[in-house]
This record gives C-alpha cells, sequence and structure tokens, in this order.
C-alpha cells in the first residue's frame, strides 16, 4: 500500500496546504495499489486468496519528484537486490500509475508475500516488503502407489527454495495428474504448510490416494472385419484382471486411450481400410467409482489397393523415374499407411544422398471409392544442394571432441550427404562409448547451409572386476580385472586381466591406439601367458606365453586389413606315463609333449555391410583370416580361415541370421601340425556338444577318448531372433537355432600305424553332424549369460553331447 504515518500527516500539515491534499490523494489512491497476503497459520490448509475490494481512486491524480528510496522489513534480501528490481530511480517523478507497475514488478520476482509503496511529504520513497519463506522441508503423507523420489521429482518447491501460493497450488494440480495418470481418478491432495522461525516453513501435502480405477470391459460396436479381441490386442489398454499383476496398463488413462485410438487406426489403415474412422469413444465409470466401462464405435469402410503412384519434382536435378523405382510400393498392392511412411523416407534418403538436406516430400491421396484404389503422388520439394556449414558436438564430457570428430565421414565445407551422416552415426556407436547417438542436421548460416549437430550420451568405459561365477564349462572362476575402452577420453583401450578357473587360468594386457601417428591406423600390443587344463577332454595341458604387436588401417569406409605379428612359446603336459607303456596314448598328442617356439605373422580382412554395428537387422560381415608360422622358432604352418553373416529383418523384432565358417591349417617343410595348433569345435562354436565334443578322437580301449582336433573345420548356422514378450531393458534376447558342420582331417601320419594300415583307434571322419534348439543371451549385471538348450540331429557314436549348456563370458 501507499501508507503514511500520522506524524508525516502532521508534518505536511503544518507545511502548506498544497502537501497535505498530495499526501491524502496518495492516501486515498493506496488501497487500490495494495498487494497484501492474509497470514500464514501453522498447519492450516492452504485457501485461494480472496479477490481484493475495488477501492474508488482519487479524484485526482498528483505527481511527485522522488528525493531518495528507503527499504524495510527485508531481512535476507539485500536492499541493493530490492533496489535492482525497482523500476523507480531518484530524481523520477511519479503518480499512481507508476507506483502501480513498480508494486506489480517487484511482486512478479515471487521473492515477496507482501509489497507496499509510500510516498513522504519530502519526496522519500517507503518500499515496505514482506518477504516469502523459505522451504525447510517438503513432505508427502498418505502416499503408496507412488513413491516420494518420483513426487520428490515432480513437485518444484523443493528444500531452500522459495515459497509462494501460486507453486503450492501448481504443484497440487502435478501430483493429482500424476495419480490420474497411474489410474487414480479420485486421489486428492490438501496442502499445508508449518510456520517455523527465521521466517521458514514446511510444506506438507496431504494425499488421500484413493481407489485405483480400473478398466472393467473394453467394447467395440461396427466391427465387422476383426473380432473385439483383436483390436484389444492392439490397444495398450487392457482389461483389469486379477492375474495382471505385473502391468499398470488396466487402469484408466484418458492419454492412453487417445494413444489407443491411433493405434487401432494404424491397425485398420495397415490393412487396407483407408477410410476408418473412430466415430465415439465413451468411457462410463461404474457407480462405486471401481472401474470404467469403455466403448468405441467404428467405421470400418471398404479395403483399398493402391492406384496410380507417382513421384512429382521441382526440376531435374533428382530423376522422379529414378525415384519411383526406390518406392516400396506398386500399383495393385493393398493399401498400407506405413508403406506410404517408408516411401517418405527412402526419397528422403535418397535426396539427402544427392546432397539435398532439407526436402520436404508431401503425399497427396485421391481415393476412388468406386474403384476401391488410393492414387498417391509424392511431391518432392528438394531445394538446393547443401554443404557443412559447422559440425556441433554436443553431450560429451570425457571424450575428447577429436575423437568423436574423426569418426565423422563428413566435415565442414563438405556437400551434405544423408549417407555419410547415417554411416557416421553408425561409426561413433561401434565405438562403444556412448549409450545413445543422435544425428541431427538444421539449417545454418545461409540457405545453401547446414549444421549438424551430433549428440551423444556418454556410458561408463571402464571397468573393475572382482568376482566368481560359474559355467557348465569352466565349473568355477575367479576373475580380476581392469578394463578402459576410453582411457584418458582418447579412444585408447587399455585391458589388464587376470582369471583363474578350472579350465583355464591367464594373465594378459593388452593396449590399443586407434588413431596411431594421428593418422587413421589402429596399432597395438599384447602382452600373456595362459594355461589351460584340457584333461577331462584330452589328456593335456596346454601352456602359452608370448606377446605380439598388432596394426590394422581400413582400405574404403566398409573394409578393414588388420596385420600382425605374434612370439611365444607354447608346451605341451600329459600325464606322467602316458606315452609310454601299455595303453600308452596317440602320437597325435605324445608327438607334441615339450615346449616350442611359434614365430608368426598374419593378416585379417574384414569387410562390414551391417546397417547397424550393435543390433543388425540387414546386410552382411565377412572376414579371411590367414597365419603364416615359421618366421624362425620350432613351428611351421600356414593357417587360413574366413566366415561370413547374413542378416535379414522380417520385422525389428524377428531377425534372420546365417553364418558359415571354415577353417584349414597345413604344415610345411614336413612339420606336422601340433594339437594347440588344430582345431577344436563343440560348446559355444557348435551348440548340442561338449568343448571338444565333435572330431577326430583316440578311442583306445583304456584311455580318456581324448580329442585331438582336426585340420579342417566347416560350420554353418541359421539362427531365428523372436520376441518374448520382455522390456528391452532387461537386456534378454531368445534366438532358435540349428548348426550344421564337420572337424576332421588330421596327418596322415597320425591315421596310420606304422606299417601304412589305418590306425583303428583313431576316429577321423568328416561326417556332418547336426543341432538344433534354443538360445538364451542375457546382458545381466555381471556380464554376459548364455543358456542353450539343444537336440542332436545328426552325430557320431563316439562324439560327446550336451542338452544344456550355461556359460558366462567377459567382454574385452
Amino acid at each position: 500500500m501507499i501508507r503514511q504515518d500520522a506524524s508525516a500527516l502532521r508534518f505536511a500539515r503544518g507545511l502548506s496546504p498544497s502537501l497535505l491534499a498530495l499526501a491524502v490523494a496518495a492516501g486515498l489512491a493506496g488501497p487500490a495499489l495494495a498487494q497484501t497476503a492474509p497470514a500464514i497459520q501453522p498447519g492450516a490448509p492452504i485457501e485461494a486468496e480472496p479477490a481484493p475490494t475495488p477501492q474508488p481512486g482519487p479524484p485526482q491524480e498528483e505527481r511527485l519528484v522522488v528525493n531518495r528510496i528507503l527499504v524495510r522489513g527485508n531481512q535476507r534480501i539485500d536492499q541493493t537486490t530490492v533496489l535492482s528490481y525497482l523500476p523507480i530511480q531518484p530524481g523520477d517523478t511519479v503518480d499512481a500509475s507508476v507506483l502501480d507497475v513498480a508494486v506489480r514488478t517487484l511482486t512478479r520476482t515471487q521473492l515477496f508475500a507482501d509489497v507496499q509503496l509510500g510516498v513522504q511529504p519530502n519526496g522519500d520513497l517507503v518500499v515496505e516488503i514482506v518477504e516469502n519463506p523459505i522451504i525447510n522441508q517438503v513432505v508427502f503423507e498418505g502416499n503408496g502407489a507412488i513413491s516420494e523420489d518420483k513426487l520428490t521429482e515432480e513437485v518444484t518447491l523443493k528444500p531452500r527454495g522459495i515459497y509462494t501460493r501460486a507453486r503450492i497450488q501448481e504443484d497440487v494440480g502435478k501430483i493429482v495428474e500424476l495419480y490420474r495418470l497411474s489410474g487414480r481418478i479420485s486421489a486428492t491432495v490438501t496442502p499445508k504448510i508449518v510456520q517455523l522461525d527465521q521466517n521458514r516453513v514446511d510444506v506438507v501435502f496431504e494425499i488421500d490416494e484413493g481407489p485405483e480405477t480400473g478398466v472393467r470391459a473394453i467394447t467395440f460396436l461396427g466391427n465387422s472385419a476383426f473380432s473385439d479381441n483383436d483390436l484389444r490386442e492392439v490397444m495398450v489398454t487392457t482389461q483389469s484382471a486379477w492375474w495382471r499383476l505385473f502391468t499398470t496398463n488396466d487402469n484408466y488413462d484418458p492419454n492412453r486411450l487417445d494413444y489407443d485410438r491411433e493405434q487401432l487406426r494404424k491397425f485398420y489403415t495397415n490393412r487396407g481400410y483407408y477410410d476408418f474412422r473412430i466415430l465415439s469413444a465413451i468411457s462410463e465409470l461404474a457407480p462405486d467409482d471401481s472401474a470404467f466401462a469403455i466403448t468405441m464405435t467404428v467405421e470400418e469402410g471398404d479395403r483399398y489397393n493402391f492406384g496410380t503412384v507417382d513421384v512429382v519434382t521441382e526440376n531435374d536435378r533428382l530423376n522422379p523415374d529414378f525415384l519411383k523405382l526406390l518406392l516400396p510400393i506398386r500399383t495393385g498392392d493393398l493399401y498400407e499407411s506405413d508403406k506410404i511412411e517408408s516411401a517418405v523416407d527412402a526419397l528422403t534418403f535418397a535426396a539427402g544422398s544427392a546432397g539435398y538436406a532439407f526436402v520436404e516430400i508431401e503425399p497427396n491421396y485421391r481415393a476412388n471409392s468406386e474403384t476401391d484404389t488410393v492414387d498417391v503422388t509424392f511431391n518432392v520439394k528438394e531445394g538446393q544442394r547443401v554443404y557443412v556449414d559447422r559440425i556441433n558436438v554436443i553431450g560429451n564430457t570425457r571424450t575428447l571432441d577429436n575423437v568423436i570428430r574423426r569418426e565423422m565421414m563428413l566435415t565442414e565445407g563438405d556437400a551434405f550427404n544423408r549417407t555419410l551422416l547415417e554411416r557416421s552415426r553408425n561409426n561413433l556407436r561401434a565405438l562403444g562409448f556412448f549409450k545413445d547417438v543422435t544425428v541431427e542436421e538444421a539449417r545454418g548460416s545461409a540457405p545453401d547451409r547446414s549444421v549438424v549437430n551430433v549428440t551423444v550420451t556418454e556410458q561408463p568405459t571402464g571397468e573393475l572386476s572382482v568376482g566368481a561365477g560359474f559355467s557348465s564349462v569352466d565349473s568355477f572362476v575367479v576373475n580380476l580385472g581392469i578394463t578402459e575402452r576410453n582411457f584418458r577420453g582418447r579412444g585408447q583401450n587399455v585391458v589388464a586381466r587376470v582369471e583363474w578357473g578350472s579350465l583355464r587360468q591367464q594373465i594378459d594386457f593388452r593396449f590399443t591406439e586407434p588413431k596411431f601417428l594421428g593418422r587413421d591406423l589402429r596399432a597395438g600390443f599384447d602382452a600373456f601367458h595362459s594355461r589351460y587344463d584340457l584333461s577331462e577332454y584330452s589328456s593335456y595341458d596346454y601352456r602359452s606365453t608370448g606377446g605380439g604387436v598388432r596394426l590394422s588401417y581400413p582400405l574404403n569406409g566398409y573394409t578393414l586389413l588388420s596385420t600382425r605379428y605374434f612370439l611365444k612359446s607354447d608346451e605341451i603336459i600329459v600325464p606322467t606315463g602316458y606315452c609310454t607303456g601299455a595303453g600308452a596314448g596317440s602320437n597325435a598328442l605324445c608327438d607334441q609333449v615339450g615346449s616350442f617356439l611359434n614365430s608368426s605373422a598374419g593378416y585379417t580382412l574384414l569387410v562390414d555391410r551391417r546397417n547397424d554395428p550393435v543390433r543388425p537387422t540387414r546386410g552382411w560381415t565377412g572376414s579371411l583370416r590367414q597365419d603364416f608360422a615359421g618366421i624362425g622358432g620350432d613351428v611351421n604352418y600356414i593357417k587360413t580361415e574366413a566366415d561370413v553373416s547374413a542378416y535379414w529383418g522380417i520385422t525389428p523384432a524377428w531377425v534372420v541370421t546365417a553364418t558359415a565358417s571354415a577353417g584349414y591349417i597345413g604344415g610345411w617343410g614336413g612339420d606336422p601340425i601340433r594339437i594347440n595348433d588344430r582345431f577344436f569345435k563343440g560348446g559355444n562354436s557348435f551348440r548340442g556338444f561338449e568343448t571338444a565334443g565333435i572330431g577326430p578322437r583316440d578311442i583306445t580301449p583304456g584311455t580318456n577318448n581324448d580329442a585331438l582336433g582336426g585340420n579342417f573345420y566347416a560350420i554353418g548356422t541359421l539362427e531365428l531372433t523372436v520376441p518374448n514378450g520382455l522390456p528391452e531393458e532387461y537386456g534378454i534376447r531368445t534366438s532358435l537355432f540349428t548348426d550344421v558342420g564337420t572337424l576332421g582331417l588330421l596327418d596322415d601320419r597320425y591315421t596310420v600305424d606304422a606299417n601304412g594300415n589305418p590306425n583303428l583307434n583313431i576316429v577321423d571322419e568328416l561326417a556332418l553332424r547336426a543341432s538344433a534348439g534354443v538360445s538364451i543371451h542375457w546382458r545381466s549385471p555381471m556380464g554376459p549369460i548364455r543358456f542353450d538348450l539343444s537336440t542332436i540331429l545328426g552325430q557320431e557314436e563316439y562324439d560327446k553331447t550336451e542338452t544344456f549348456r550355461f556359460s558366462t563370458s567377459t567382454q574385452f
């Protein structure tokens, strides 16, 4: 209010009649400008503020010059802060309207519960304020269905924040809406405050959650092509039932129903019903407020096919005939609305690949009810060619900018190309540094300029693992490892690991620099010591100690060539007496006893044409690997392996994967292939068979039926990934598989006796083996876990099979 105390009035009366008149006029104007909040009662409910009663204004306005400004009533807020918000300075001439604006300005800061302005006869402007309380704590009472953490995230009032009536009423609305979305239509929230000392308050939200409002029935009227059950399957909202214990979609939510209406529309229009409409959707609440009955009236219409499909462009830079070939729509096909979206995406991608970043593609429809066809014309407005103005990297707090930019296939100044942009996104995702990668284009500084925004969400790339595990392979395993895939934010990969299990024990250290010497070269080195106790599968222990260097470089955007050199000492140990006396083991194993130095160089040629490096749904990848041993050392061989995998996505959840792999190793200089260099298959590499469960074997009576490995293998796998109904965040993937393959071809010296006759104790037949089953892959918090349930379709009598396999693995 504009106030004047009694002493001021007496002072004004003694000065002059004109000042007295001015003071009275100011006093009369005061009530119209005052903003005063009722006092806060401890523990009392908050009520809406009563509307102020209009007061008659002064008969005439007087204008005064402000001499100085005095602030009163402030406790926490500094006087200079108040003056900084006040739109009046000493020397200004003010009247009632100017003072009214000043009151409103200070009130809008939400720092004050009450603001009053008064002009003294001597020209002093007095600003009296009552500060809004500070919130001590925010308390929720009566909540059970919604956690306190979720409520705290929803409300705007926070401890140590400023309390205002408007904000508390806003928070009440947010809490009620949150309960409504969780299916509790009758929930009520009563806000209360408790006054504390030092102008502090506790805010208490008293919540009456009320009963959960379910969905008693969902009924459809007017449907004939599809049953009620078919349409209910399309909707997210489900009918309430006692067995639906782990879902919240069986409660009534108007927003979800709007989404369901759109889902029904897409369901029908994807099956040819171009004219489909929902005439009405009525929700009726039961008398006891326990559940809603939802009735939807639909009009299906006739089924339509695509008629004439055409593409129209503004000029000849984009050939309409070529663009038409890219469309997934043909005349006579059943009308499907999703195909329209796919066609728009295909045209947008084609235009982007030609350098047109901001094309506008507008499909026009012409429906003919007599022939039940829909003619579609895609109008392509390609604009002008666009060049990359700049590339913005957003969201990286740890990874250096240059690590991200060097994976981009586009740089500033290049012609815009959507294909290269998509490949850049895949490159960044393949790094494994980011949980999410988004690459978007925006208009630049000129019509022919584009800005590329690369937004990344980083995820932990370092791992310190200390743990123990069990699997049907290792029985038990204890590991200690330190892994950092983005060392110092430079993209370097460092691995230090110690693992001890009943099958294998190993220590290794690896370092990889992805951009060696600042070039597109990936260089690294390895040092390792490992021991494999294979006595359960073949009567020997294998130990290897050594190291190597690696160098990789891309030949093009899809092909990578890797070279390597390794030097290692391999040792084969057999039980005492195994190779001597009666019942001695096979020469295929005994000839390898002792230590041998292996010096080898090799290369890998990798081609990756998958659409996604993490979860591919189309494309293929293949590799060719060769190693040449005999650059010094004691071992001479040439090992060749090749594999190829192809992917067909029927839908995003149904993906077919076909894999074929083969390998051959042959000695040179008269050197046989040692057992540790041969191929062993089974277990994870051929499901349904034990580790080293297929291939050549020593079946001498009284021996361990030792697996001897083979010089050649060929395996084919056909796998179908199927949806399992579990949320994606669980990280559980299910697939059906069948494996077919063979393993064999030992050196002749091991398959014949001294007289040149076949050794009957050594079986080595390139017979086909086959299995089928189900695999479950789980990305658990403890690491990747896999379950395999298999049945054997073809085997040799000496093979070792298994029905169930549980295995864990650590990925580096």
